[in-house]
Formats: structure tokens, C-alpha cells, sequence
């Protein structure tokens, strides 16, 4: 069973109207996002996820008509010209429908663009803003996750080309990608240089719905997340041009340090993202609980599942609280790599605990597909994983509390 706009119009009580970094303009920003989500993600998500389908072809365009694939490019490009704030609080509400759809958009945004060309760069960001330039993260391989130095893909020189060698995996959205964005091992370390030195990233193009020659994909059997099919690719002797390889804006074998510029705002975005799965679980519980009658009664007259669905609510603003300070100070350029963890960490946390207890609140219900919590609770569990998992994030912390020696 799925729950219309109606069903829920007077239970969103847990996403709160009035903020200190709640804007009118950023009001107005979430208030479509949030129809956006729940008249047409929802129902797509409700229909789709359980065939484990694709977002739909056209659900992109629509993603691109609002602009949402160019929320953090400037205007002269096409883009919304917002920071990471208002990204994060668009994707908050993309994922109270479909954590898939509010993943999506970290496709387009500026990923991709980093041409060496003024003019190329131009071109590419504005083709990112109108939803024409979509990519996959071939970033991590069987052997780096966690520990991206260690990345063993080659980029060899051969004449004016590069030829690249090698696996990755967890490449979303791969094969229907405009573009892979790739971080391969150009050279070995020198010495004194740290096991990251001689990485750089390259621009793979591609047509939509097939890979080029030289890579072949396998798609990875997940146990949710769907709507983005997840591949292992293998790279054999891809043969790339001279200037695929991006320009940084790092030295020589420094592309590794440019692939964490990124980490920060994706953590918040997860943080974000895992809002978004949690609020939706306490909704729709809420919603249920109306209409449940046990013991000739609505379970939500039980004072266990009254003082449930309080301390969901609050965890969940809690978790919120962190991941806005934290987008603020992103976008103020202030250092926040302590607070994008600690955002990523307590609302990844709180979301699986959040939505477990939910479907707990459905009971046996809650363990089918009849129902959208038991997707709000598979798609919850990746939000620790994804983006640096939530030990990554208890290193960080920790050693800033208490520097390593």
C-alpha cells in the first residue's frame, strides 16, 4: 500500500517551517522540491522500486526542467548559482521519495567539467546544468574502498593517448552515463611522497546506454538502492586522448587530493539524503498508525508507539540541525571537515535506527513490499556505508579530538 499526498498532507510535522537558516527564498526552494517529490518521485518510486527499475528517462528531464542538475553552477552556465545548502535541502526532499532520484543530481552539478579547455569547460558546464552531461564515479575498485590510495587502475602514456587497465566497482549509473569520471594510477610514488601521489583523475566520454570499446560492465545484484543499477566495470586497454586527463588545479599526480574537495559537500549531501529516507519512515508511520486498530483502538492511542514516534522525530531534527550548520559553513569556506563527518555519521546512524523502528511500528506489514518503509529502511543501511562509512567518520572525529601521534 502506498500513501497518496492526502494520506499524508497533515503529518509532515517533522520538517519544520521556520529555521534560523530557513530563509523565505529557501522556504519557497523546499516547498517545490517537496511537491516535486511527493507527487511525482513518490509514485514512481512506489512503482518501480519493488521491479528494482530505473529512473525513468522522463523523470531526468523533469529533474532537469527545475534545475536541479545545476543547483551549484553559477548562472552565466545555466545553473541556479545556490550553494551547498540549498543542494542539500532539495535533496532532503528528493530522498522522502527516492534516495535514488536525490543521488542522481551529484551526477550533473560541475562533475565532469574540469576540462583543460576554457572553452570545452563552458561547454560541458552548461550541458551539466541542462541535464545533457550525467556521469558515473569510477572511483573505487575491489581493493579501495575506504582506502582510495590504494587505487591499482593504470593510465599508461602510448604516444599522445592514454590507455587505461583495470577494475572498478560501485560505479552507479554507469552504462546510461553521458561521461565516467576516473581516478587511475599514472605513475608509483616517488619517495618521500605518500601512497596517494601519482593518482589522476580522467574524463571517460561515452554515448548513453552503452560503454566504448575497451570497457565492459557487470551489474552489482545490491539489496536496495534501486532505481541507479550499480556496475563492476573492467577497463582493458581503453584507449583515452591526451587531454582526458582533468585539470585539477594540483600538481603533477595530484588528483587524489581533488577527488576529496568533494567529500565534504557529498557528506552533507548523504547526511541530507538519510533526513530524507528517516522523515519519510516517521510519516508514514504516523499515517499508519491513524488507521491501524488493534485492540478496537488506533495503535497510535498506545502510549509505547506515541513516545516511539517522539523520540524518532526528534532524532530526526537533530540530524538535521547538523547537516544545515554543517552546509553552512561549507559554504562559508570555513574548514568543516570535523562537522560534515559528525553530519554524516549521527544522521546515517539515526537513519537506520529511525526507519528499523518504523516498520517495527507496522509489524508483519512492515516486512513487505506493500508498504514503502521496508525501502526507506534498505535504502537507510547504504547511507553508512556510501561516502565514507560511519567508522571513516568516527576516525575523522576522533582524531581531531585527539591528534594522532
Amino acid at each position: 500500500m502506498t500513501w497518496s499526498r492526502k494520506n499524508l498532507e497533515d503529518v509532515e510535522t517533522i520538517a519544520p517551517t521556520t529555521s534560523v537558516y530557513l530563509t523565505p527564498e529557501r522556504q519557497d526552494i523546499r516547498r517545490t522540491a517537496r511537491t516535486f517529490a511527493m507527487e511525482e518521485v513518490l509514485p514512481l518510486a512506489d512503482e518501480l522500486d519493488p521491479q528494482r527499475g530505473e529512473i525513468p528517462d522522463a523523470l531526468l528531464r523533469r529533474l532537469a526542467e527545475l534545475g536541479y542538475f545545476g543547483i551549484m553552477i553559477d548562472r552565466e552556465h545555466g545553473g541556479l548559482g545556490l550553494g551547498v545548502f540549498e543542494y542539500c535541502l532539495i535533496c532532503e526532499e528528493l530522498a522522502r521519495g527516492w534516495m535514488s532520484v536525490a543521488s542522481i543530481i551529484a551526477r550533473g552539478n560541475g562533475t565532469g567539467c574540469a576540462s583543460p579547455d576554457a572553452d570545452r569547460r563552458s561547454e560541458l558546464l552548461r550541458r551539466s546544468a541542462a541535464g545533457g552531461w550525467i556521469g558515473g564515479i569510477a572511483f573505487s575498485e575491489p581493493e579501495a574502498g575506504s582506502d582510495l590510495a590504494n587505487v591499482e587502475c593504470r593510465a599508461e602514456r602510448s604516444g599522445g593517448s592514454w590507455v587505461i587497465t583495470g577494475t572498478k566497482r560501485w560505479v552507479g549509473h554507469a552504462q546510461r552515463a553521458d561521461f565516467l569520471h576516473l581516478l587511475a594510477r599514472t605513475r608509483e610514488p616517488h619517495e618521500g611522497e605518500g601512497r596517494s601521489d601519482g593518482l589522476e583523475l580522467f574524463l571517460v566520454e561515452k554515448p548513453r546506454g552503452s560503454f566504448p570499446d575497451g570497457v565492459s560492465g557487470t551489474p552489482i545484484d545490491k539489496i536496495g538502492y534501486y532505481g541507479l543499477t550499480t556496475w563492476e566495470l573492467r577497463f582493458d586497454g581503453l584507449r583515452l586522448p591526451a587531454d582526458a586527463l582533468q585539470d585539477t588545479g594540483q600538481a603533477e599526480g595530484q588528483g587524489f587530493k581533488d577527488s576529496l574537495r568533494w567529500l565534504g559537500p557529498a557528506r552533507v549531501q548523504t547526511a541530507a539524503r538519510a533526513v530524507g529516507l528517516a522523515r519519510g519512515a516517521v510519516e508514514d508511520a504516523v499515517a499508519y498508525c491513524r488507521q491501524r486498530v488493534q485492540f478496537g483502538h488506533p495503535i497510535g492511542d498506545q502510549q509505547v508507539i506515541r513516545h516511539a514516534l517522539a523520540d524518532m522525530s526528534a532524532q530526526v531534527e537533530a540530524a538535521r540541525q547538523l547537516w544545515m550548520h554543517a552546509a553552512y559553513l561549507v559554504d562559508s569556506g570555513e574548514s568543516a571537515d570535523v562537522e560534515t563527518s559528525q553530519a554524516k555519521l549521527f544522521a546515517s546512524e539515526m537513519a537506520e535506527q529511525v526507519t528499523s523502528q518504523a516498520l517495527q511500528i507496522f509489524g508483519g506489514n512492515g516486512y513487505t513490499t506493500e508498504y514503502s518503509v521496508e525501502r526507506y529502511w534498505r535504502d537507510a543501511r547504504l547511507t553508512k556505508i556510501f561516502e565514507g562509512t560511519s567508522e571513516i567518520q568516527r576516525k575523522i572525529v576522533s582524531d581531531a579530538l585527539i591528534p594522532e601521534a
